[in-house]
Order: C-alpha cells, then sequence, then structure tokens
C-alpha cells in the first residue's frame, strides 16, 4: 500500500495592525488565529513586522524629520521581547487553534536600549515558541530602524509534515537564503510583507509574484504569502496630510497561497483585510520533486557547495540558552587570535 502524505489547511492572514500598539495588535493577531483555528486551518501566515509596526513612517517623511524619532520610539517601546507576555499571548492562541503560526514582529532583547530586528516568531500548536527568523539584510529605510540578524536565526522548524520556514519581503529573493532553508527540508514556506499602497510601489505586486511563484516552484513546495493593509487609523496616527493621502493608489494585500508548481491556490488578493485558505496535499511535493529536487537528486553537490554561519551574533546571545556568548567576548577571541599570528609572523620572520 505505500506510504501517504498528509494533507493540510493553510492560512495568509491579511490584515493592518493597530499601528504603534503593541498590546493591542498582538490581541487582535490572537483573534485572527482563532478564527484561522476555527475554519480548520494548520499553518497559519501573518504580514512583515505585524506587531506593532512596519516604519513606514520613512514613506512620507524623511530621517531627519524629528517625527520620525518620535515614531522610532514608539516603535521601540513597542517592541516585541522574546520571551515576554505578549509571545505567552500568542502561544496560547496558536494553541487554542491547535495550528502552526508564523507572525511578523519588531523585536527587541531584554534590557536593551535602542536595537530593533525585523523579525518572524514560529509558534507550534502546542503552544510553544518554536523558533525565531531575524530578517539578514534590512531593506531601502529599513536600514534607518532595523539591526540585521544572523545565521543563528536562518531556521527550519521540525513539523510531522516537514520543514517549516520563512522569510521576510525582499529577502525572498536571495538565492543562498532559499537554499539554506529547503536544503533544511522546508516543505511549507511563509513570506511576510508589508502594505505596498503608495506612489513608487505600484509594481510591487508584479515583483511580489515573481518571488513567490519562483521559490514555490525551484523549491516544490508550499508557499503560503502573507501581506498587510493599510487602514484610516493607520493613516491617522501617522499624521498625513491631504498630500500624503493622495499617494495612496489603493489598500496594499495581494496575500495568496502557492503550490509546488508555481500557481496560486488561493489569492492573491488585493485591499482590504480577510483570511485566505487552501488545502495542502503533501503529495504534490513529492510529485515536483521526483522530477527536479535541487536539494536532492537534481543537484551536483560535488561542484557547487553552500556554507551557512549558524554562529549568533550579537547582544541578544546573551539569553540565549546554549550560548554564553557576548560581542566583548567574541571580539576578544578575535583580538586573542590576531595578537597570536602576529606573534608567529614575528618569530617567523626572526627565523
Amino acid at each position: 500500500m505505500g506510504d501517504t502524505f498528509l494533507k493540510l489547511k493553510a492560512a495568509a492572514v491579511q490584515a493592518a495592525p493597530v499601528l504603534l500598539d503593541r498590546e493591542a495588535t498582538a490581541a487582535k493577531a490572537c483573534r485572527l488565529i482563532e478564527e484561522a483555528g476555527d475554519a480548520g486551518a494548520q499553518i497559519i501566515g501573518f504580514p512583515e513586522g505585524y506587531i506593532p509596526a512596519h516604519p513606514y513612517w520613512y514613506d512620507f517623511y524623511i530621517g531627519t524629520d524629528p517625527i520620525c524619532t518620535r515614531f522610532n520610539l514608539e516603535l521601540f517601546k513597542n517592541a516585541v521581547v522574546v520571551p515576554s507576555p505578549t509571545t505567552e499571548a500568542l502561544g496560547r492562541a496558536a494553541q487554542r487553534a491547535h495550528s502552526y503560526v508564523v507572525v511578523g514582529c519588531a523585536e527587541k532583547d531584554l534590557g536593551s536600549y535602542g536595537t530593533i530586528y525585523n523579525t518572524q516568531l514560529v509558534f507550534g500548536p502546542d503552544g510553544d515558541l518554536l523558533g525565531k527568523h531575524r530578517k539578514l539584510i534590512p531593506t531601502a529605510t529599513e536600514r534607518l530602524i532595523h539591526a540585521g540578524g544572523d545565521g543563528s536565526t536562518l531556521i527550519t522548524c521540525s513539523t510531522p509534515f516537514g520543514g517549516l520556514s520563512g522569510l521576510i519581503c525582499g529577502e525572498n529573493i536571495n538565492s543562498l537564503a532559499r537554499t539554506a532553508l529547503l536544503l533544511d527540508g522546508e516543505v511549507v514556506h511563509v513570506a511576510s510583507w508589508p502594505a505596498f499602497a503608495t506612489a513608487g510601489y505600484e509594481r510591487q505586486c508584479h515583483t511580489m509574484d515573481i518571488r513567490m511563484r519562483y521559490y514555490a516552484f525551484e523549491g516544490r513546495i508550499f508557499v503560503i504569502s502573507s501581506a498587510a493593509v493599510w487602514s484610516e487609523e493607520m493613516k491617522d496616527v501617522l499624521e498625513l496630510d491631504s498630500a500624503a493621502r493622495r499617494r495612496f493608489f489603493g489598500e496594499g494585500g495581494h496575500s495568496g497561497i502557492l503550490n509546488p508548481m508555481g500557481e496560486y491556490i488561493a489569492g492573491p488578493q488585493d485591499g482590504a483585510e480577510t483570511i485566505l485558505y487552501a488545502d495542502l496535499n503533501l503529495e504534490e511535493v513529492a510529485r515536483g520533486k521526483i522530477v527536479q529536487d535541487v536539494t536532492g537528486h537534481y543537484q551536483r553537490f560535488d561542484i557547487f557547495s553552500l556554507h551557512v554561519n549558524r554562529q549568533p551574533y550579537g547582544r541578544g546571545v546573551a539569553t540565549r540558552p546554549d550560548t554564553g556568548q557576548r560581542p566583548a567576548r567574541i571580539l576578544d577571541e578575535i583580538n586573542s587570535r590576531v595578537a597570536h599570528e602576529d606573534a608567529e609572523f614575528v618569530t617567523n620572520r626572526r627565523d
């Protein structure tokens, strides 16, 4: 009779945050998780930086404007510490929904006073936080507020259906990051996006389609693509004048779910808050990989190789249970090694 493949129901959440309000946005996320769970979703994806905000103000104000400093401070004050009461609430919602949940947030380390990461949090159906991914390279104006992550958070979470991973917005075009996740056994990918709805982003839906279709087709996996939308309340919080409001051509969105052939099986849908659903038959993954498996028989590992540095670096490593490293210690080790090499060089010159 042979093996049978799991069938799952996936959900892509398309929603606006309660901008710069961590508690209110987390509560909204919990409601949406439970709604998707009640509809039978076993994997639920959320937009980029959903809790409490993506730094949209840089689309309207120059970086030196004092209003940006004010919004930056509010973003930091409302950023998510991992773990914290916010992550515990999200975990309880995932548990009530019996679902895997990938939700975007602005993250800060406990006790820090300024560093913010663009992060995806991954929860299991038992409510546990399975891991997190910090965006490796902030894109464009994000660099004015977000720090980059490291290889320790380029993760694939093991599940009964295979690997669950995610990337954030622009990094979905990073071929090496994609390959690293696919090599780790990724079967379902969650791509998180902000809301693209203002002048300058008119072709963004087209580029999202290219990236999502290719990601699914290259890996022969399922992709959940979740994008945010704008609300009038968000515009009010950002104190946008009439000229700024005229720059909007829509509300954003363009969420969808794709099969291993790169075809949309839900969406893409623009504008308006919604939750998109699709049934995933994992037999389709096997059907695609039998023909071309770029992490298996359709690859030449005797010719190509990929080295991924998954060593943590940064202030946050002090809170990790598996390491006591801090930047000072890392720098001390580097300086010690350099000093040792210099001493060897001098000795060799004398010889």
